[in-house]
């Protein structure tokens, strides 16, 4: 399945992306990004400011292959899709940065439509997490960094 997405552009006009999301009593979502083997990236900011809870927390420049992972639930049934990004252009009318992205594999009514890579068993384990965080005020799947005082 090939879709699009639109991408934030960071100062230096790098395309990026946000991890997003968290949970609420009984809903969440959220957004992860990992690179191609399903590794932690080093983010390029990380959001300490403003409304926090369940908004955005990190932002990531992204390239070709890299992976991104959404979660939505309700009351813990889970629909994830897990996405390769194949292509980052412009629009057409050239205002805004595109992704293309497949769908790779998918989760819904209690099962994965196939085999869930294993590489890729981590970044879909912290988007469950961060979808069922309540309130979650920061990011989750980021590359270990002592500084940033959060879960790596």
């Amino acid at each position: 399945m090939r879709d699009k997405i639109y991408l934030e552009m960071t100062k230096k006009g790098y395309p990026a992306i946000w991890e997003e999301g968290g949970g609420y009593t009984n809903t969440g979502s959220a957004t992860i990004v990992a690179s191609p083997n399903g590794e932690r990236l080093m983010p390029a900011y990380i959001n300490q400011r403003g409304s926090l809870s369940c908004g955005q927390h990190a932002l990531f420049i992204v390239h070709v292959d890299d992976i991104i992972v959404e979660a939505d639930h309700h009351r813990r049934d889970f629909e994830i899709n897990v996405y390769r990004i194949t292509a980052i252009h412009n629009n057409e009318d050239g205002s805004r940065i595109v992704a293309d992205i497949d769908r790779i594999n998918c989760f819904a009514n209690g099962e994965w439509e196939s085999n869930l890579q294993p590489e890729l068993e981590e970044p879909v384990q912290a988007a469950i997490h961060k979808a069922t965080e309540y309130h979650c005020r920061g990011p989750r799947y980021i590359a270990a960094n002592n500084y940033w005082g959060y879960d790596a």
